[in-house]
């Protein structure tokens, strides 16, 4: 159910990267991803329930999702809203599935590239061969539920 990372700093093996653990390049939780139906009334709620505030909106068609970013506190740490753009995206079928609620779980991550092979070398999946484009130009990939506790990890890299 889970894979285990080499915990200390050095041990991980990463090629061109250097030697570091993903533990080495995680720097906190960006967001929680919340799967919704309609992202409209979804922000009405976190906004008028929790006193969340929109920071950011777009339309990701490479996702197949409308998304919200939503600011918890001083914004560190943000709710992720996302309604599906058609029947056929990885959000309709989740939502299908399971219903609303928590999709994934996001850390922040310095360098996608040595992220993805600290992940590699530990013999985690991940969901993408290569980095794919996130919220706001960021760059993203997935680690597989069923090597993170049954978690959909996600790995960001900011934009800039």
């Amino acid at each position: 159910m889970y894979r285990t990372l080499t915990p200390v700093a050095g041990q991980a093996r990463l090629g061109n990267h250097g030697d570091m653990s993903l533990a080495g390049l995680i720097t906190a939780v960006d967001h929680v991803g919340v799967a919704v139906r309609d992202l409209d009334e979804a922000v009405a709620f976190y906004e008028s329930t929790f006193g969340l505030r929109k920071v950011h909106e777009e339309v990701n068609e490479d996702q197949g999702v409308r998304e919200a970013m939503l600011a918890v506190g001083a914004g560190e740490t943000q709710t992720q809203l996302l309604a599906p753009l058609s029947p056929e995206s990885t959000i309709a079928r989740f939502l299908d599935r399971a219903g609303p609620g928590m999709h994934h779980l996001a850390y922040r991550v310095t360098d996608i590239q040595a992220a993805m092979a600290a992940v590699r070398d530990s013999g985690m999946r991940l969901l993408y061969d290569e980095p794919r484009r996130g919220t706001a130009g960021s760059l993203i990939t997935f680690i597989h539920p069923k090597d993170a506790g049954g978690i959909l990890v996600e790995l960001v890299q900011p934009a800039g």
